[in-house]
């Protein structure tokens, strides 16, 4: 049966690992805990992506490797991991995020979770059950330093599919066209490798996210352990000798983790410049009066209200701040926009 687990992405450094069937009725997975589930009946999720990064269907019947996460997806689903010992589960995440659904969006009021069942724990040559977090890389506690004194822009938006992985792509891509060295971190989100490989096939030098530290996802994690990821990530970053670092925090402004960073001063104290993209012009101006109550002026804006020529010119009569679609991100001329820096 091991040589037909199908595995994904956030299970892609385990190697050697045994079943354990022993504790499913007693023991009560932690966020990142890695077990192997049977697909028990197909819904939103039909494949998976794999430890290849492939895209992998999956059907009934399948055994996969994957890990226990929560989830925050305002467009998609809610999720947590089950607070008590528990065998039928749901996917919440093609990257191999497993747990409990709680909500979903509207567009999917006709369409369940892809349910699992629970067939073992993955466990080590001692039988300690596998944690994908810190497992290949170790923490480093957070203390601000940015490797190279890189100028680090923060792509944020005013909700889920705001434009800001665009966005954060085609700025990489603009920086590039300017002859610097870029690299991209996607710092908070479900593991999904599709946002970094985006910015790395528009012309960053490196690209990193969370699942590089093992988190399958970043949902529920406390403030102190989220800075000691940024600072493990910008540690990777090192041999780049970056430049500029491009990176994207998932979600709104007001989502969890997202507000828990923005209003961290040590946090913000290592940010150069603010990229605030949105999906129309009254969100940007929430943006902008959230952002400067807490003394930040974005550099740029953008996002998806910037396909509409009409939205960009309500904006645009309402705010000094540059509005930038795609194609003047990538021109090269966008890095005027970030020079001068915010007053912290």
């Amino acid at each position: 049966m091991l040589s037909k687990i199908k595995k994904t992405i956030i299970c892609r450094d385990i190697k050697s690992f045994t079943i354990d069937k022993s504790r499913n009725l007693t023991y009560t997975p932690k966020k990142g805990d890695v077990a192997v589930f049977e697909v028990l009946e197909l819904g939103k999720h039909r494949t998976i992506q794999s430890e290849s990064k492939r895209i992998m269907t999956i059907v009934e019947g399948d055994i996969i490797m994957a890990a226990f996460a929560n989830r925050y997806a305002t467009e998609q689903f809610e999720g947590y991991v089950p607070n008590e010992p528990t065998e039928l589960l749901d996917i919440l995440g093609a990257g191999g995020a497993i747990g409990i659904l709680k909500s979903k969006h509207a567009n999917f009021k006709h369409i369940p979770a892809t349910q699992v069942r629970l067939v073992g724990y993955a466990v080590d040559e001692k039988g300690e059950i596998i944690n994908t977090i810190h497992r290949e890389t170790p923490a480093i506690p957070f203390n601000g330093y940015v490797p190279n004194n890189a100028k680090v822009i923060l792509s944020i938006g005013s909700s889920m599919d705001s434009g800001k992985t665009t966005t954060a792509a085609f700025l990489a891509r603009g920086l590039k066209a300017a002859d610097k060295i870029v690299a991209f971190i996607k710092l908070t989100g479900t593991c999904y490798t599709k946002d970094m490989d985006l910015v790395f096939d528009c012309g960053a030098d490196k690209t990193v996210d969370f699942t590089n530290a093992g988190f399958p996802s970043t949902y529920m994690c406390d403030k102190q352990e989220l800075l000691n990821l940024y600072q493990t990530l910008l540690h990777q970053l090192e041999p780049t000798k970056p430049e500029y670092i491009v990176m994207e925090i998932a979600d709104g402004l007001l989502q969890r983790e997202t507000e828990f960073l923005l209003r961290d001063k040590a946090f913000m104290a290592t940010i150069n410049n603010i990229i605030f993209s949105c999906g129309d012009s009254l969100a940007v101006f929430f943006g902008i009066d959230f952002l400067s109550k807490l003394g930040f002026t974005p550099g740029a804006l953008s996002g998806v209200f910037t396909m509409s020529p009409l939205l960009i010119e309500e904006v645009k009569d309402r705010t000094k701040i540059p509005v930038l679609t795609i194609d003047e991100l990538m021109t090269g001329e966008s890095i005027d926009c970030f020079i001068k820096e915010y007053a912290n």
